[in-house]
């Protein structure tokens, strides 16, 4: 075994998985299993099936080499990079010291051999664990050139494990930072989701900004945010805050929700910039803004259909919450989207106070009122015409109907 099971046992946690590494080949791995299939093309991997459980198998990584005919013969026996040094395939196989090379942080790099019972450190994991550290293998710079998503998972682990990166690994953050970039829009989604749904989405956040890596994965926002007192650092926080409490006690959370804070007020700047230019209506632009802001957002972050539907109900359902008169205030109740629409006029009314925080209020009382209290709400919102929405008085004079 080797890797985060081997790190995470001696932390004192429980592991979360537990990955196999061996000198056979994926190809000699699937002639001793018959339940064995093999993927990737990056990665080649021995996935071994039993029943509903995967054991996932990989062989020793040796070191890059060139290209040569009788490796061409071969391709999946090939380490090919990018123009920016990205490994686009990983599959030179070689020994167990040269796969404790090739493996990103110190800490994981340890390889616990269960017919003995002993652990092999290669790396210097067990020294890295004690000080505390997250350090790169080799050269830092060119680690996160072959993969520059090593930077995001560097972050990860500091916060995870309550260690910090080493200055030798943290240096060349700041200037690699943009190649994050060059990354799959898909896979960063996937990464995305280890570091703000982990329970400590905050401290992860913080340190994203802090390492300048934030900026890449969000770009409509990370300009918003040089202000630490701003109103979209303090909504993005709070937001965080919240989703970290309702992970550590249990409850349910959706990449939806953090997805719809991240992009408001990306969302809103856009709304006034197409009413000013365009001359649009509030209503044409807000549609239109959420088509724009998404499509950019997609483009570094691939967020699945199954997600953006939601961001725009919610979105959409903080306009149509300010207009409570006659069936529209039940209406809302209603919504299956309604619930996730409150907790997010919620913060923003936490963030920006003022009529906001009125309306948030309405509905707070609103939803736990009996029928009759909540007939008295809607008559006396009527009366004072408080709320947006409110049907106005001055009707358009007709005329008198021609005989």
């Amino acid at each position: 075994m080797v890797g985060g099971c081997v790190r995470d046992i001696l932390l004192g946690k429980h592991p979360k998985d537990f990955d196999v590494t061996t000198n056979a080949t994926p190809e000699q791995i699937k002639g001793l299993f018959r339940n064995c299939r093999l993927i990737g093309r990056r990665f080649r991997l021995a996935h071994i099936v039993y029943g509903r459980e995967v054991i996932e198998v990989a062989t020793f990584r040796g070191h890059h080499q060139e290209e040569s005919e009788e490796d061409n013969e071969q391709e999946s026996n090939l380490s090919k990079q990018s123009d920016h040094g990205q490994l686009l395939r990983d599959n030179v196989f070689g020994s167990i010291e040269e796969d404790a090379q090739r493996r990103d942080f110190t800490i994981n790099a340890m390889y616990y051999n269960i017919a003995d019972f002993s652990i092999t450190d290669f790396a210097g994991g067990m020294a890295a664990i004690k000080a505390k550290e997250i350090a790169l293998i080799g050269d830092p710079a060119l680690r996160y050139r072959e993969d520059p998503v090593r930077m995001l998972r560097a972050v990860r682990f500091a916060v995870k494990l309550n260690m910090r990166i080493s200055d030798k690994s943290a240096k060349p953050i700041l200037e690699l930072a943009p190649l994050l970039a060059n990354i799959p829009a898909a896979r960063l989604f996937e990464e995305i989701l280890k570091l703000l749904l982990s329970g400590q989405g905050l401290e992860t956040f913080r340190l994203l900004c802090q390492y300048h890596l934030f900026e890449p994965l969000f770009p409509l926002l990370a300009p918003m945010l040089k202000d630490q007192q701003s109103r979209e650092v303090r909504f993005v926080e709070q937001v965080l805050i919240n989703t970290d409490n309702r992970i550590n006690t249990g409850q349910r959370v959706t990449p939806a929700f953090i997805f719809a804070a991240f992009l408001w007020y990306p969302l809103e700047e856009r709304v006034q910039q197409l009413m000013v230019e365009g001359g649009l209506t509030h209503f044409d632009a807000f549609n239109l803004a959420m088509n724009d802001v998404l499509q950019k957002q997609i483009q570094r972050i691939m967020i699945p259909k199954r997600f953006t539907i939601p961001i725009r109900e919610i979105w959409q359902l903080q306009t149509r919450m300010s207009k409570r008169f006659g069936r529209r205030a039940y209406q809302m109740l209603e919504h299956p989207k309604f619930r996730a629409a409150y907790d997010f006029l919620l913060v923003r009314s936490e963030v920006e106070g003022g009529q906001l925080l009125e309306l948030a209020e309405w509905w707070t009382e609103f939803q736990e009122a009996d029928e009759d209290a909540r007939k008295t709400m809607l008559l006396t919102l009527r009366n004072t015409e408080s709320g947006a929405g409110a049907p106005s008085r001055n009707r358009r004079y007709r005329g008198k109907k021609k005989v």
